[in-house]
């Protein structure tokens, strides 16, 4: 079955840098479009990047252009996302996200929290 498991949240400082894993099982990532999302308490899931099926073209939120970058693994059915600069308000738990065949697929989430 599909499954997306997300890992490389945790603490860091105000400028500091993530790299965000999501390891997909139960399909080839190559064939779909994969998306970040990220959520605070009291707050609806936000979308983060996108990237088209085989990788052909990204998609971010105004508030993370030129910070963050999603990328494919197609060897290893994995799905990145680098995030630099990173400011307080990007705290929040990320979701790796996939459709397939209809249906929409949520890991379990990573926390990340950028506090000094």
């Amino acid at each position: 079955q599909v499954q997306l498991v997300e890992s490389g949240g945790g603490l860091v400082q105000p400028g500091g840098s993530l790299r965000l894993s999501c390891a997909a099982s139960g399909f080839r990532i190559g064939t779909y479009a994969m998306s970040w999302y990220r959520q605070v308490p009291g707050k609806e899931r936000e979308l983060v990047a996108t990237s088209t099926k085989a990788g052909g073209s990204t998609s971010y939120a105004d508030s993370v252009k030129g910070r963050f970058t999603i990328s494919r693994d197609n060897a290893k059915n994995t799905v990145l996302l680098q995030m630099n600069s990173l400011k307080p308000e990007d705290t929040a738990v990320y979701y790796c996200q996939v459709d397939v065949r209809s249906w929409r697929y949520w890991g379990q989430g990573t926390q990340v929290t950028v506090s000094s």
